[in-house]
């Protein structure tokens, strides 16, 4: 048994009336001590369950970033002489215990992204509690794209040569990854979920784009950010808590870019011709095979909801200067080809350095 942890648990564990909050280097060792196995299961349970309760600080997300920056994987950015249009790397935190209501779209953006020349970056783990959605790994392999045997040198190769990458937990972070099943035995999100959605195993120029459900989550995001001097980043109260723009409500986007102030955004689908549908999400089969007609250019509101989210983060990563010129960017993308050639680069390059 860790003492030096049990320190810590008892810090946030007391209780409204003598409970504390972790400064940012407590919250670092206890995530590193989590991480290395130096906590017993029943210290690393406890805390987990105690912190969801507490609820976590921004100064306390900083920290448990700290540590998995020092013990997690690190991408480098893409040589930018490959011919990418922009230098920063658009990082997406989603949720990683999947979807089950509404159809994901961070897939296809990813798609629609690089093959504008936007070097894309996604990560997360295999079906994950506490809502055992679909997993974006699954998504992928579906598209014919396996990230899951690639070593982490192998995706640096895969990210350089076509702007699209993949970390994968189990492969590339196992001790991240051996935390996990005590999100099914607390049976809530711990933190760490909360956490996860502003990872960023890439270094360099990035913006990281994180979605959220619950306003407050923002301000921490804020915080967290601001202390471990990120200066571009997208928030998102996307569908599910994902970086995915509804269509049934206001999308509401906070924007922090190097040298201006938070900006906030707002989108609605009804400015920009759209209906207020959010594709529902009925199985994988389905899924998949929707997505495969998106790419082959067949109209369809999976198809709408496609182009609503690339325009977005097509204008966002500074390809085009407006949402409108980004959302006819998107379009022509899907309905020239370009994005289901830009799959078959990327499932080509990962069967050759797989």
């Amino acid at each position: 048994m860790s003492d030096a942890f049990r320190e810590l648990l008892r810090k946030i564990g007391s209780g409204i009336h003598t409970g504390e909050n972790l400064t940012r280097s407590e919250a670092a060792a206890a995530t590193r001590m989590m991480l290395l196995g130096e906590a017993t299961p029943a210290q690393i349970g406890a805390f987990m369950i105690s912190h969801r309760i507490k609820r976590p600080t921004g100064e306390e997300l900083a920290g448990m970033l700290d540590a998995y920056e020092e013990l997690g994987p690190m991408l480098a950015p893409p040589n930018r002489e490959k011919g990418f249009s922009v230098s920063t790397v658009a990082v997406f935190g989603v949720p990683y215990d999947g979807r089950s209501r509404t159809a994901p779209i961070s897939p296809l953006t990813a798609l629609i992204l690089a093959a504008s020349g936007v070097p894309t970056l996604m990560h997360g783990g295999d079906t994950m509690p506490t809502k055992e959605g679909i997993p974006l790994i699954e998504i992928w392999r579906g598209l014919g794209v396996d990230w899951r045997k690639l070593s982490l040198e192998k995706v640096q190769q895969v990210f350089d040569s076509t702007g699209l990458g993949f970390v994968y937990l189990p492969k590339h972070f196992p001790q991240a990854t051996a935390l996990v099943p005590y999100r099914r035995e607390i049976g809530k999100r711990p933190p760490f979920s909360t956490m996860e959605l502003m990872w960023c195993p890439c270094a360099g120029d990035v913006n990281v784009i994180s979605g959220y459900v619950h306003p407050p989550t923002e301000g921490m995001f804020q915080k967290a950010f601001e202390l471990r001097g990120i200066k571009n980043y997208t928030t998102v109260k996307g569908l599910e808590g994902s970086c995915d723009l509804p269509r049934d409500r206001t999308a509401i986007i906070g924007i922090a870019k190097p040298d201006t102030k938070f900006e906030r955004v707002l989108l609605a689908h009804g400015d920009y011709g759209f209906s207020s549908t959010n594709p529902a999400f009925e199985s994988a089969p389905e899924l998949l095979k929707q997505m495969q007609e998106v790419l082959l250019g067949k109209p369809s509101e999976l198809m709408q909801s496609a182009i609503w989210n690339g325009g977005f983060y097509l204008w966002r990563s500074g390809v085009c200067l407006d949402m409108n010129s980004g959302l006819i960017q998107a379009e022509t993308l899907l309905s020239n080809g370009q994005v289901v050639q830009k799959l078959e680069e990327v499932s080509q390059a990962v069967s050759v350095f797989s």
